[in-house]
């Protein structure tokens, strides 16, 4: 078995809630808007590998000096080669219009099982079709629509679940 949590749109603060949840984890996603470097090592700090994109205000104006090297290290995308298909990571702000995002997601990674994206801050699972296009919300507290969230994928066998998780603002 699998288990790999899903989060982004951190701007810079892990929601304490949201680390609590990713111990026991293969593999932290995060889908962009990282915020800066001590997200990562939080990821990092509870276990599993860590794949990051940069998201929009990834940029070397809005994170910390002295962390534009991390900064430089994040792809605008990523893939996760897991058991029964592939994972697709995404920022998504560059996917436009908003209402054609999945239908474009979904033909840009036709080869994946799965594409995650950020940037909404709204918690969507689009599972109608493959791929299957979610978004896990906010994992920090910046418009986080009702609470910090993530999603978690577990594959065992090959076969894939969803478990969304949202919790109360802290």
């Amino acid at each position: 078995m699998v288990r790999v949590a899903l989060l982004s749109d951190t701007h810079g603060m892990l929601d304490p809630q949201v680390g609590a949840t990713l111990h026991g984890c293969d593999y932290a996603v995060h889908a962009g808007d990282v915020g800066n470097g001590a997200v990562l090592e939080a990821l990092r700090r509870c276990g599993g590998q860590v794949i990051a994109v940069r998201g929009n205000n990834d940029t070397p104006g809005k994170w910390p000096s002295g962390e534009q090297e991390i900064l430089e290290q994040l792809p605008d995308e990523a893939t996760l080669e897991l058991p029964g298909g592939r994972l697709a990571v995404v920022h998504g702000d560059r996917v436009n219009p908003a209402s054609q995002r999945h239908a474009r997601l979904r033909r840009r990674y036709a080869d994946a099982r799965l594409v995650v994206y950020g940037h909404s801050h709204r918690l969507v699972c689009d599972r109608r079709s493959l791929p299957w296009v979610v978004n896990p919300g906010a994992a920090g507290n910046s418009r986080t629509f009702g609470g910090p969230s993530l999603l978690l994928l577990t594959v065992a066998e090959g076969i894939w679940e969803l478990e969304s998780l949202r919790f109360p603002r802290s």
